[in-house]
């Protein structure tokens, strides 16, 4: 439920902009704010049962629809977001010189966190760990493999990967140049 939670704004946006509508067009149908409907979009808000089904009939989409293009990701041990998934966020204060672009956003209970600027050399060695905590990485420069488990995942600048470190990883770079990645570490 978590992750339809996650994507219903990313959902709404995407069928607005494949039917041509401006978020006006959506606001005055649905019977709400454009700037509700910027903050949905952009994951800052969750819209109430009966907006959502106002804002679905304003896109003009059955309901079920609706919810068989979101993505399903419950049954993976992690979540990669590619360079080409990520998106500038529209604010409803114009700001000169700021460009926001979404890269990630996962609901968790409320939880400490820590952030380190990793740099992963070429030929890198280590078994697979595990920590206690919820691990995001967003790949900054160079390319490197994640081990996950039995599983691989090769990521790029621009990439990222969410998962719960109890799961048995390791980032190994298989190319000739360092990687540089940020790394977000949520505990419990």
């Amino acid at each position: 439920m978590e992750d339809y939670l996650l994507n219903i704004g990313k959902r709404i946006k995407e069928i607005r902009k494949d039917k041509q509508l401006i978020i006006s067009d959506v606001a005055d149908k649905a019977g709400v704010s454009n700037g509700l409907i910027s903050r949905i979009e952009n994951g800052r808000s969750f819209p109430s049962l009966p907006v959502l089904l106002n804002i679905i009939g304003a896109l003009n989409i059955e309901v079920s629809s609706f919810f068989d293009g979101m993505e399903k990701s419950a049954s993976k041990k992690y979540i990669v977001t590619r360079k080409n998934e990520t998106y500038e966020i529209n604010k409803e204060v114009e700001a000169e010189g700021f460009i926001y672009n979404f890269i990630f956003n996962k609901s968790l209970q409320s939880m400490a966190f820590e952030v380190v600027l990793l740099e992963i050399l070429p030929g890198n060695k280590r078994q697979q760990i595990t920590t206690d905590a919820y691990e995001f990485k967003y790949i900054l420069t160079g390319e490197l493999y994640y081990h996950l488990d039995d599983e691989q995942v090769k990521l790029s600048e621009g990439d990222s990967i969410f998962f719960d470190g109890r799961v048995p990883h390791v980032p190994l770079n298989k190319s000739n140049k360092p990687a540089k990645m940020l790394v977000l570490y949520f505990f419990n």
